[in-house]
Order: C-alpha cells, then structure tokens, then sequence
C-alpha cells in the first residue's frame, strides 16, 4: 500500500499533516492529522462571571480574538436579556471589520499568494512583487489599528464586554479610521484583480453544503440569529448542536462536524455563495467580475471571496464610521438579571463561531464552543480525496506537484488548529 504523508502543511496557524493511503491507484483513506495538545477552555470559564469569560475566551487565538469575544458577549447578552442600543452594535461591526481585514489580508498575501506566483513564502516574494507585499503589509496594518481604537488592543483588546464599551473612540479616532479606510479602497480594489488573475486548479471540485449566519435587514455582514444553508434551508442558531453535530475521530484532537450526514463548509466562500448578491458599491461589482457557479465546488476561490470581503470592509468602515460620529456615546448599564442560558455566534474570518453557556447566579456553570475549522476538516477531507484521485490518474503529476496542491486545499480553508483543539473528550470515541 502506498502513502502520501505530509508531516506539516505550512502557512497555516498551528500543526496539521496529511496522510492518503492508497492502494493499487485508489484512494483509501484520507487524514487530516492534527496532533496538538487540547485546550480546555470550556472548563477553564466554569465558575467564571460572564465579564471575566469574556475576557478568558479570545486567548484561544490571536488571529481571531475579537470573533470569539463577540461571540461570548452576543450568547451573554441573548441568555441574560441583555439589550444594547444600535451605536453599540455599530462599534461592534467597525471592530470587526477590523479583525476581518487583518486576518483576511494575512492569509491571501502572505500565505496563499506564494503558492500561485511559485514561491516557498511571501519572503522569497518580495524582490519581485514588492508592491503586492507590502499592499499586503498596509491592509494587514490598518485592520490592527481598527482593532486597536476599538478594543483597546489589537490582539486580546479588553475594550468591548457584556453590555457595551468601557471607553468609546474620540472623534479623531473614528476620523482617522474613516481617512485610512478610504486610501485604502483602491489597495482593495487592486487585491480583488490580482486574485482574479491568479490560475486555480481544478482537481478538487465537488459541491459541499454550505452555511453562513444571516445578517439582519437583507444586508451583507458578519452577525445574525439564524443560519442560511445552500439547501435552501434556514436554522435559528439555537439548533447549533443539530447543525454541527460534533463528534471525536481518532486522529486528531479537534472534534469533526457534518450535517445530515454529509460535510458541510463554512468561511469566506460560503458566505460570498449565499451572501454575495447583497453587496453593494464596488465590492458588489467586484462579486458580479469574479463569481461564477464554480464558487460551489471549488475551495481555492475561497482567496478571491477574502479579496472582495477586505473591500466590503473598507467601503463599509466609512458608512460605519459616519453613523457613529452622529450619534451619541451610549449608556452602559446591565440589568439585574443573573442567570440564563443561550448561544451567540458570529462569523469568525474562517466561518461561523458558536459560544453557548448557562449562567447560575452570576456564574457560568456549562460552556459548549463549536469552532469553524471544526466544522470545515470533514469538506478539507472529502475535497483532498478527490484531488488525489483525480492527480493519481494523470501519471505524469509529480509527487511534488501533488503535495503542492494538496495543501493549497488545505491552506484555502485557512485552518486555525489552536481554535479547533479547545477541547476532546479522549474517553469517549464512539461520538
């Protein structure tokens, strides 16, 4: 029997390897192995105020701090009755499109783009596509300083909690958010054509169900109480357990979704397929150049949705930031309510993030966290069986040529292993 096996796939956020089993030129097995240590986070809250959660869960990950802090505080918030008025959902979008920005643009520039210009690493790159590099480096920057304004921090900001904002921007704050996003829109525009330009494989295709949240009011976004699916089905979040239907699998300590069955995607790509005839301004002329219905099958256009959602962002910032110079700081109050139970989710860069808990006066006492890299391996591994069979029956392919694709299957999902490690229960595999 022979094996592909690629220990570490690189340029992705912690440890993964792939392992194929192939036998008389079939596919037999296919592993995304991932060996790192579980983080118990979900027991780590126990007995913790809602306030000091908060503050607890983004240390998961630093790409992603801000969506799981977001998500904590949205199911704190529905379980405990708490409402915020508008101004505070507003900053909490602005500070988010930081995030998205950020994260987004280190994974297209830095991390996926050296595969399609033939490079080892956005380094090696940088003699001779310096401009897109260092475009890379300016949106990367300005999506830190979003974070920053808003959250205090631009990685574990402390700003934002159940409630509200400790400390709203100042004028020139928002203002300079407004000045640098508006520069900024012609590098967002440039990154959507460069990903445009770019050849993508065709090896790995075959449809996968998709999800994303449904923001409110028809618009495009990162929030929302209810899940769309490309069925043509939509869930309220609070099915999420029927939704994901996280189990344990032998190989790896990250837990794995499906749903009815079946892998699922969530991400970049998902949203753009169920959300992308939302857009508005240059990212909507942006989504009707780019997309075609290969989006469904096809994970590698995952880098050209990131490229349009970095403009959506930055258009959207000055929109964000013109609302909230016209209203007023906002109060910051929380009611008496002590004890409660709901989830909240948002859309992490990778796809939707839930965070569920049950508070007992005052205190958490159950915490259940579904991260969207969970949800995604089953789809990276049904999509990397696929590649494989179709390169096995080209003779000619080079087994370097295999291994280069079959990661960039993988690094299109743009994988956070530390997120997906938050907990496995290694007593029980029958789940």
């Amino acid at each position: 029997m022979a094996k592909i096996d690629i220990v570490h796939v690189a340029r992705i956020e912690g440890h993964a390897g792939i392992d194929i089993e192939i036998e008389r030129k079939k596919v037999k097995k296919v592993k995304v192995n991932i060996p790192e240590g579980p983080r118990l986070f979900e027991t780590l809250v126990l007995e913790k105020t809602p306030e000091e959660t908060v503050s607890i869960v983004p240390r998961i990950c630093a790409i992603c701090s801000v969506s799981h802090r977001l998500a904590a505080i949205n199911a704190f918030e529905r379980g405990l009755a708490i409402k915020v008025p508008p101004a505070t959902r507003m900053l909490r979008n602005l500070m988010h499109y930081g995030e998205m920005i950020e994260s987004n643009s280190l994974h297209v520039f830095l991390l996926a783009l050296p595969d399609y210009l033939g490079y080892p690493n956005a380094v090696a790159m940088a003699d001779k596509y310096a401009d897109q590099v260092l475009r890379g480096l300016r949106l990367k920057k300005f999506g830190n300083r979003i974070m920053e304004i808003t959250s205090a921090r631009f990685t574990h900001g402390e700003n934002p909690t159940v409630g509200g904002f400790h400390r709203w921007p100042t004028r020139a704050e928002l203002l300079e958010i407004k000045s640098q996003a508006e520069r900024l829109v012609p590098d967002g525009e440039a990154t959507v054509e460069l990903l445009r330009s770019l050849h993508y494989p065709t090896l790995m295709e075959e449809g996968i169900t998709l999800m994303c949240l449904n923001p409110p009011t028809e618009t495009y976004g990162f929030t929302g109480d209810s899940v769309l699916i490309s069925t043509g089905e939509e869930r309220p979040i609070d099915d999420y357990l029927k939704l994901t239907n996280e189990r344990v699998v032998m190989h790896s300590t990250a837990k794995r979704c499906s749903y009815n069955g079946k892998p699922f995607a969530v991400g970049p790509l998902a949203r753009m397929n169920l959300l992308g005839e939302r857009l508005h301004g240059k990212a909507s002329d942006a989504f009707k150049r780019c997309y075609s219905l290969t989006w469904v099958r096809n994970p590698l256009y995952a880098n050209q949705a990131r490229a349009i959602e970095i403009l959506f962002c930055l258009e959207d910032t000055v929109k964000l930031v013109d609302k909230l110079l016209a209203v007023r700081t906002p109060e910051f109050k929380l009611p008496p309510t002590k004890s409660g139970k709901a989830v909240g989710a948002v859309e992490a860069p990778r796809g939707i993030l839930y965070h569920y808990y049950e508070v007992d006066r005052g205190y958490v006492t159950n915490a259940d966290l579904v991260i969207p890299t969970t949800q995604n391996l089953d789809a990276i591994e049904r999509h990397l069986k696929v590649a494989a069979e179709n390169l096995l029956e080209a003779e000619e392919t080079k087994h370097k040529d295999i291994e280069l694709l079959l990661e960039m299957i993988v690094r299109s999902y743009d994988p956070c292993v530390s997120c997906s490690v938050h907990l496995v229960d290694l007593t029980n595999n029958s789940r």
